[in-house]
């Protein structure tokens, strides 16, 4: 039976999706009962350890995920997945930030309706009622320039002044050989 479980939980975990009883059953090569008794046993050790996992029945099946107390890490921890309209609309608030949402929908159309309310649930874009006008204000968060390490971009106006010293300390070299043939 511990084995069962075990195997259960191993299945669980690999596959990331929740499975139904039959499914298991196929993948663990044993009967449905034998993955019934395993999944209570699953769960009741989950629930003795006080583990940051849990293994829950949800209308697909059983699934082993991240009890809801420890959501607040996958935010952090978890990569982004943004698709390119909604980080073309990011980088057009974070080049623009502030700016009314109104002015937003007018530089990237009418589907940035759908992309802002994604970046704030994502966490990289701030929206608040702007006083003067009927539009939102939008503008980047701190986790955006964290997530996207911005400070450690290059600085395109220190490569400009480099660029000009550079062509400073050749202009003379370039003028003395002209002068020399």
């Amino acid at each position: 039976m511990i084995v069962a479980a075990s195997k259960i939980e191993a299945i669980l975990y690999l596959k990331g999706k929740p499975m139904s009883i039959g499914e298991i059953a196929d993948c663990a090569k044993c009967d449905r009962a034998t993955v019934e008794e395993g999944i209570i046993k699953l769960v009741d050790e989950y629930a003795r350890r006080d583990s940051a996992l849990e293994v829950v029945e949800t209308p697909q099946g059983y699934s082993l995920q991240l009890r809801s107390d420890f959501h607040d890490l996958v935010q952090t921890l978890i990569p982004v997945e943004l698709g390119v309209g909604a980080l073309r609309t990011l980088a057009a608030i974070a080049l623009n930030s502030p700016m009314l949402q109104s002015d937003l929908i007018n530089l990237r159309g009418s589907g940035a309706y759908q992309h802002v309310p994604e970046l704030v649930e994502q966490g990289f874009v701030r929206k608040k009622r702007s006083g003067d006008s009927r539009s939102f204000l939008v503008q980047v968060t701190p986790k955006f320039h964290q997530y996207f390490q911005i400070d450690k971009l290059p600085q395109p106006f220190s490569n400009f002044k480099q660029q000009q010293q550079l062509e400073l300390e050749l202009h003379p070299v370039a003028t003395q050989a002209a002068e020399s043939a």
